[in-house]
């Protein structure tokens, strides 16, 4: 056995025992924060998305965090003071100064979403529609809204907490309602 893979397993999965935090970070701080937090040794999770803009001169095409001010990290709470000093970080969220895991599958979903090949982009937070389950292409697995905007299907996955959403547009042949 190799003592350094080991301790490397030991360490992934206490890590992932923890649970998921949304982070409150200063705005446009959150490439700076999650990088912080991955340097000191905290699983951090930042998803973006890609979008051209038009300068004066040329267009270019830039990415942006899908949850602008927010940085998802594993942590315990009993012990977030390392968090709460890493530069641009705000604070944790929470309730009545206790921070509020956000729940494993959610982050699965969006994490699934950002690296799935489609296009994704930060949508309006949505509470009504009707849920429905991915069954086919890079998706499969993942639940979300089903919302039809100027004939394209899109799928929107929450994170309640934040109350903000991700859509990405797919074909209508993957989902079958839940």
């Amino acid at each position: 056995m190799n003592g350094l893979a080991d301790i490397e397993d030991v360490a992934r999965q206490q890590s992932e025992q923890l649970a998921w935090f949304a982070v409150r970070v200063r705005s446009h701080f959150e490439n700076i924060a999650a990088k912080h937090l991955q340097d000191r040794g905290f699983e951090q999770f930042c998803p973006v998305y890609e979008q051209e803009r038009q300068w004066s001169d040329r267009k270019k095409l830039s990415q942006f965090p899908l949850f602008p001010g927010y940085v998802f990290c594993r942590l315990d709470p009993d012990r977030r003071l390392p968090v709460l000093t890493v530069p641009g970080v705000v604070d944790i969220l929470g309730f009545a100064s206790q921070p509020c895991p956000v729940p494993e599958h959610e982050i699965e979903h969006i994490r699934r979403m950002a690296e799935s090949g489609c296009v994704v982009r930060p949508w309006p937070f949505i509470t009504v529609g009707q849920k429905v389950l991915i069954e086919r292409g890079p998706l499969k697995g993942v639940e979300g809204l089903l919302q039809e905007i100027k004939g394209k299907y899109r799928l929107i996955v929450s994170v309640t907490m934040l109350q903000r959403s991700v859509a990405t547009e797919i074909d209508r042949a993957w989902i079958r309602p839940i």
